[in-house]
């Protein structure tokens, strides 16, 4: 029996592996398709890991940027930075919250004198938006939690039911989130040297495509993926294989003759001494 139970075990085997020795083709197929779902797996997590932005670094904590301004506490936690210039807004005529842009923060604010302020009776309001300098990131953030933070921001400082805004460059683009979200807060808004949305659609067809001809191409590539893919967007920002946005690298190229003439005025900003705030707005 033993002999029988033996002979018949090693028929089976023969059968599954078939006359050359080998596996079926249905096994090596089975074998090959776990092999490759394991490979596409680690390659997506691999794909993954390298689009995540880092973790933001929390002001005032071990390892993240000191805390040097005076900051009020939201609703949710988070801490927002900001700098008062002007006259004190219980003798204010005008309340101005200034929004800065890209690679700026609560100093890059409207540089007019305070001599000028005072006769017109302005009170001055600049803040680090959330993830720069002394503000705390806000992951979750959408483009009406930002115009909500302002709003709150104006509640803590106590600015009264209405004040005026101004956004500079990319804090332009708040402008709008703000004229759709919390209308009824604002006097009066104005945009300096916004940057645009060429996918507007009050935007006719010609002006559209001008506009998007006289920008360098890694500057369209840069604008075309915020949009159409914008969780790429930190890869992008930081890959090396292709050149990036002009704006974000500080090309000079992308000046006029004329912005030339006065950009060191603009580059070499007194603040830059302590470095601490310029690492934390590459890493937001």
């Amino acid at each position: 029996m033993a002999g029988t139970d033996v002979a018949g075990s090693a028929r089976g085997s023969d059968a599954a592996l078939g006359k050359t020795g080998e596996p079926p083709a249905a096994a090596r197929s089975g074998a090959a398709k776990k092999v490759t779902l394991a490979l596409l797996a680690s390659f997506s997590a691999l794909l993954y890991s390298q689009i995540q932005p880092p973790p933001s670094k929390i002001p005032g904590t071990p390892g993240g940027p000191p805390v040097t301004a005076p900051r009020t506490r939201l609703k949710d936690g988070r801490h927002l930075a900001y700098l008062e210039s002007g006259v004190p807004k219980e003798k204010a005529k005008y309340k101005i919250i200034f929004v800065h842009g890209f690679d700026c923060c609560r100093y890059d604010v409207l540089n007019v004198s305070q001599g000028l302020l005072e006769e017109l009776g302005i009170y001055l309001l600049s803040f680090d938006r959330p993830g720069y300098a002394e503000s705390d990131a806000h992951p979750a953030r959408t483009e009406k939690s930002v115009a909500l933070d302002i709003a709150e921001l104006a509640d803590n400082l106590q600015l009264g039911p209405k004040f005026h805004l101004i956004g500079f460059s990319m804090g332009g683009e708040i402008m709008w989130s703000c004229l759709k979200y919390i209308p009824h807060r604002l006097a009066g808004v104005a945009i300096l040297a916004p940057v645009g949305n060429y996918w507007w659609s009050g935007f006719p067809p010609d002006v559209f495509k001008e506009a998007w001809r006289v920008q360098f191409p890694q500057d369209q590539r840069a604008v075309w993926v915020a949009h159409h893919l914008p969780w790429l967007t930190h890869w992008w920002n930081t890959q090396k294989l292709f050149r990036g946005s002009s704006v974000k690298d500080g090309d000079p190229a992308m000046l006029s003759k004329e912005d030339r003439l006065v950009a060191d005025k603009f580059e070499k900003r007194t603040y830059e001494a302590s470095g601490h705030w310029r690492r934390r707005l590459l890493k937001s």
